[in-house]
Formats: structure tokens, sequence, C-alpha cells
């Protein structure tokens, strides 16, 4: 994939660009939020800028892409872009945005490294940058024509459920009556909101029932961090959208779907928010008629905390053969563990396909505790609310 003299400077620069990377994605959206404001307004999530996520996300993705294309220069690493390429097409990015992002971020790697970038290094990162950019430009062209091309949709809110204190279930139709585009259990669709200040910030929310023939189903915890805009749109939904208001949504997006048959074991994990698609992927097996073992696995702070907790139960109770294990770090009532999620007596059948939602501490400790236990790393699929820090370590 990429050429033998553009690999050579990458290997040898790849050190110094590397540690840079905080630097230079810090500099690169204040120049592209400075030029193109409108960007972070309508497009960028303005709580992830400000807490920073967002650069590390961008960072850690750059640099695992570069030190792939080394080690493995005959594959692409293709798990990696799917990931982020259906991100974007939630949000409906398009190609000549890869333009703009190009322009600002090779400003910013000239202005922090300075006369480092000889013409030389400038041109092999550069066919590192199109490489990543040409191939999620292609998978999103596929996703784009596989919904029908983007665009966002007037959905009327037809119920509003209150799940606990800080999680709210919001079930929705399509405004103009239309059909509605089959999704797969474990997908999110991007629901965008106009704000006070006039911004139409955009989040993903994974849905959180069965895929139905004309409803859509998503659950929004209230996010508490503070300042603004931290959770100004998981605010904005609770405290201002009420049965018969509209939202815009996205076609569905997101790779963590089951892609197994009814004979292979599963085991679901999840802790906090991270239920919500992990319902979903229990209401359709429910649905489908899995047949093999379904180890179901939850963490909470408290019973009153678990959103969804009834229909996670009852979704794995009409499974053939399932067993469910929650812990809560306080208030565990019989039967439950108390503390974080532990595996070392939970049964996990050979061949098992494992599918983690929720904060990064903990799918990293339960994917170190499933490889413990023999199942290969690629079977363990994950989903990260917000952006993919996993790549930043």
């Amino acid at each position: 994939m990429l050429s033998e003299q553009s690999a050579a400077v990458v290997r040898a620069t790849l050190p110094a660009v590397g540690a840079s990377l905080g630097e230079i994605t810090e500099r690169f959206y204040a120049g592209m939020f400075a030029a193109r404001p409108e960007l972070l307004r309508d497009l960028f999530n303005r709580g992830n800028q400000a807490a920073g996520t967002q650069r590390r996300a961008l960072a850690g993705s750059i640099a695992a892409f570069a030190t792939h294309l080394l080690e493995n220069p005959d594959q692409r690493p293709d798990a990696m872009l799917g990931r982020i390429a259906h991100k974007h097409a939630s949000l409906g990015i398009t190609p000549d945005q890869y333009a703009i992002v190009h322009e600002h971020l090779f400003a910013a790697i000239a202005g922090v490294l300075g006369e480092a970038v000889t013409p030389e290094v400038a041109a092999a990162w550069d066919e590192v940058y199109w490489l990543m950019a040409n191939a999620l430009t292609a998978i999103e062209k596929r996703l784009y024509e596989e919904r029908g091309g983007h665009q966002w949709r007037t959905w009327e809110v037809v119920e509003r459920i209150t799940e606990t204190a800080d999680v709210v279930t919001f079930r929705l139709r399509p405004a103009d009556g239309g059909p509605v585009r089959a999704f797969r259990a474990g997908q999110y669709v991007s629901v965008r909101v106009a704000l006070a200040d006039g911004a139409r910030q955009i989040r993903q929310y994974s849905l959180s029932g069965a895929p139905g023939p004309d409803e859509r189903q998503f659950s929004v915890k209230r996010v508490h961090e503070e300042p603004a805009p931290e959770g100004e749109v998981s605010h904005h939904l609770h405290a201002r959208v009420r049965v018969g208001d509209v939202l815009e949504l996205s076609e569905a997006y997101g790779d963590l779907v089951v892609d197994a048959d009814a004979d292979t074991p599963l085991l679901l994990a999840s802790a906090g928010i991270g239920v919500t698609p992990i319902t979903a992927m229990l209401a359709h097996l429910a649905d489908s008629g899995h047949r093999a073992p379904v180890t179901v696995v939850h963490g909470d702070r408290s019973p009153a905390d678990h959103a969804l907790r009834a229909d996670h139960e009852a979704f794995a109770a009409k499974l053939p053969d399932s067993a469910v294990h929650f812990w809560y770090e306080q208030d565990a009532p019989e039967g439950a563990g108390t503390g974080y999620v532990d595996l070392a007596r939970v049964p996990v059948a050979p061949g098992t396909h494992a599918y983690l939602c929720g904060p990064l501490p903990f799918m990293r400790a339960v994917r170190e505790q499933l490889i413990g236990k023999g199942v290969a790393p690629a079977d363990i699929h994950y989903e990260v609310f917000g952006p993919d820090l996993w790549l930043a370590r």
C-alpha cells in the first residue's frame, strides 16, 4: 500500500511525529475552526473539542494507521477504518471535507515540526494521509449507496419513557409517514438538534430497541460535566423534548452488530449506558431464535442506575440458553455481584464471540479476562461512545 520510499521515511520519522501528534492535532483544530467556524458550530462535537478527546482520538488513529502500514504493508486495517467510516457517514461527511482537513493538518505539522518537515518527509506523510482518506471515502461511499444517500429525516416523538433519574428513552416515527429502512441491532443514529445559540449540534445514540417496521428507539443519558458545552445535547433532549416534538435523525450506522450464526455462543457485556446496543441485540436474538448459549454481563453503580434493566432481563429470559450476570457497586440485590464485573466464575463456552459496550476501562478489563479464558481476540468486538480512544493509549 505505502511506497517503499515513503515507508522508509515514515519509519524514520514516526517516533518524532508520534511524539508531537498531540500538539499537532491541537494546532490543527484551532486553525481549521478559525478558518471554518461553521464546522465547529454544526458538525464537530463541541463537548469533545472542549474535553480534548477528539484531538486524542485523531492522533491515535493517525499513529495506528501509519504503524499498520509499516507492519502489515499488504493489509488494510479494515476494522479501524470501518468503525471511523460508519461514524463519518452518520454525520454526512463528504469527500471535499478531507481536502479541508488535509490543508489544516499539514499546516499544523509544518508549524510544529518546522525545518524537520523536508519535501521528502511531507510527501511521505501526504501519502499516508491520502491512503487513509481515500480508503475512508470509498467505504463511506458504499455506506451512503446502501442507504440511498445521506439525508436528515424528521421524526416525531411518540413516547418518552423515564428509565432512571438520568436516562430517558425516546420512541419516534417518521413525520412524513413514509417507509422506514431496516437496521441491524447494535447500530446507532445521529441526532441533530438546534440549540439556543443557533448551533446545530449532532450526537450519536445507539438504537435500544429491536429493529422494527416503523419505529426508532434510542436512550439518552444526561451528562453532568461542566462547564458547557459538555452534555449540551443530552441536557437539551432531557429538558426540552416531549411527545409530539420532532427531531432530525440520520439513517442507522455502526459496525457493532452480531455477525454469527444461531449456533455460535455469544457473550454480551455492557456497563452503564453501554447497555443500549446490547439490549437491542438481545431483543433481536430472542426474535430470531438464537439457539446457542448467550451470556449476559452488565455492571452499573446500582440497580436504580441500571437503564433498561427490565428489558435486559426479559429479552435474555426469552432465549433458550442464557445466563445473566449483573454487578453493582452499591445496593446489589441477592444473586448479583458486588463491585466491578469479574468473569472469574462466569463460564465461557469454547468458540464464543463477545460484544462489548461501555467505558474504555471496563471494556479493556473485560477483553483481557476473555482472552485469558480462551476467547480469540478477533472474536471480541466493541463500541465506543464518542471518540474512539482505544487507539490513543
